[in-house]
């Protein structure tokens, strides 16, 4: 588990970074920041941050792929949201963590101080406008979570499909997640995904080669299906 205080080596040692290097931040904070960090491994299934800590740094996906999540209070685990290569999160607007992140596959993450980044926007005006469209963009996003829960379970296996589908190159998208990672962002049962894919593949709209690969043969139906 990655506390607010340390990061861990290439060699596993956890220590607090001294001389961070700089990569340039994602599509999502645009060209004119810069994340100072370090980068880190993270193994599967590993803690990055947990609900509740102080909210001392910012992430940015470099390879792999994180699930931010809540357990209910009844044990049942909700995800709010996927991050791929590229992505940055851990952006809170108050000083904890509302949600954890953890890594879902052997990822790597670049780790830098929310405070440099905050300091950059005072003096920044465009920086501080990046930042200010990044919480805009998360609440779009948060939005269109809970629009998509609403939904049926067909509306919103396929809505998921077609939002990985965008996010990746071509019809045939690699899910890094579970069958019970969709569940849980959807709202739905393991067996209720599982059951519309296959429903879907029935009716040739997709193509499951492998657990973890679907390709999209028809986009327009799907679409349809969507709304």
């Amino acid at each position: 588990m990655l506390t607010q205080a340390t990061i861990r080596n290439p060699q596993g040692r956890r220590a607090v970074p001294t001389e961070p290097t700089s990569l340039a931040a994602s599509h999502q904070l645009g060209d004119s920041i810069d994340l100072m960090g370090a980068p880190m491994s993270f193994a599967r299934n590993e803690e990055i941050y947990g609900e509740r800590e102080p909210a001392e740094y910012l992430y940015k996906v470099i390879s792999g792929t994180v699930r931010i999540y809540k357990i209910l209070s009844d044990g049942r685990r909700q995800i709010q949201a996927f991050h791929l290569a590229g992505d940055v999160f851990g952006f809170e607007l108050d000083d904890e963590h509302a949600f954890s992140a953890e890594a879902i596959c052997d990822s790597r993450i670049l780790v830098g101080k929310r405070s440099a980044v905050m300091a950059l926007a005072a003096r920044d005006n465009g920086v501080a406008r990046q930042l200010l469209a990044l919480t805009a963009r998360e609440l779009h996003r948060v939005q269109g979570h809970v629009m998509l829960l609403v939904k049926t379970a067909q509306e919103r296996v396929v809505s998921f499909l077609l939002e990985m589908a965008g996010r990746s190159d071509g019809e045939a998208v690699e899910l890094p997640m579970s069958r019970q990672d969709i569940a849980d962002y959807l709202g739905l049962t393991i067996e209720t995904v599982s059951r519309t894919l296959t429903s879907l593949e029935s009716a040739s709209a997709i193509a499951l080669p492998s657990s973890r690969r679907i390709v999209l043969r028809n986009q327009a139906a799907l679409s349809r299906l969507a709304s």
